[in-house]
């Protein structure tokens, strides 16, 4: 049996989420899909996934042939599309992105992204969770900060500063901290997933903080300053409805923090198809525009005219 066939039903199967939508998809019939993928299972000696009525769910041993398998498939596509360079990029396109940026300076533009390239389906997977581009088969992921994996590389996109804010009803009520160390004294709102932990930093030092609320994330933390449950840290754009309401003020304005960079990151030994490259130049393009990442132009926010 043709194994390629095994593969991409698999696959198909894997990204949709069920045998029907995947038969669909590669115009078979459902029972097809689900013989070729019971074969491959067959002729792999394990199993792949787990079935059940409401769907399907990769097994350990599933996830790591998963990414195996998009890696093959999509040096395929990619092999072929360089002998048809005239040819719109298609397929499907995973994109991790993270909760504030995705809202806020990624979902705005994909409606041109998409009638740009119109063959081409997008999965974009916004979220705080920290995505394994090698295990999980996600071909882009954009990430705040420094890389620090080696087996990824990256292209950066953009920066940020680092501010600090705090609402009136809280600076009345606590009094505001006129240098960095005044924070260890201070409720401050610590958000979970920052790489650095409860530790903030300024570029002569660091101050280690501590807070009566801690979450997992960056909208959380600005409500919860707005709240006046403490002092925030994180770039302008996620406290902009605040400052501009009047709500929160900056604090600490005459000590800066180190510049954050955003980047889109990849598998380093992985072959980008076609559709992988075009999103990473749309991306970059847009960014470039955002006044907030170093930019020139005014961003479109979700919501605003």
């Amino acid at each position: 049996m043709d194994r390629f066939l095994l593969m991409t039903c698999f696959a198909r199967a894997v990204e949709t989420g069920s045998f029907t939508a995947a038969a669909r998809d590669l115009s078979l019939g459902q029972p097809n899909v689900s013989r070729y993928v019971a074969a491959l299972e067959e002729h792999l000696q394990t199993r792949l996934l787990h079935r059940s009525t409401r769907k399907l769910a990769l097994t350990p041993e599933g996830e790591r042939y998963y990414a195996d398998v998009r890696r093959i498939l999509d040096a395929v596509d990619e092999s072929e599309s360089s002998f048809r360079s005239n040819v719109d990029p298609s397929g499907l396109l995973r994109v991790a992105c993270p909760t504030a940026l995705g809202h806020a300076f990624v979902l705005p533009h994909i409606p041109a992204f998409l009638e740009r390239y119109p063959k081409l389906t997008l999965d974009l997977q916004i979220s705080d969770r920290y995505v394994n581009l090698v295990d999980e088969g996600t071909e882009l992921a954009i990430r705040i900060g420094q890389l620090e994996d080696s087996a990824l590389r990256a292209r950066r996109i953009g920066s940020y500063e680092r501010v600090f804010v705090a609402s009136e009803s809280y600076l009345a009520r606590r009094g505001v901290p006129q240098t960095p160390e005044d924070l260890r004294d201070h409720d401050c709102v610590i958000y979970t997933l920052l790489s650095s932990g409860a530790t903030w930093r300024f570029r002569e030092t660091d101050v280690p903080v501590s807070g009566r609320l801690r979450v997992n994330s960056p909208e959380a933390v600005s409500s919860a300053v707005i709240a006046g449950l403490g002092i925030g840290h994180g770039p302008a754009w996620l406290f902009d409805e605040g400052l501009r309401s009047g709500r929160l003020k900056f604090i600490l304005k005459g000590y800066s923090a180190p510049a954050v960079p955003v980047q889109i990151v990849y598998v380093a030994n992985r072959l980008l198809p076609t559709r992988a490259t075009v999103f990473m130049d749309f991306i970059a393009d847009v960014f470039s525009r955002i006044p907030a990442f170093g930019g020139t132009v005014k961003p479109v926010i979700a919501g605003q005219q």
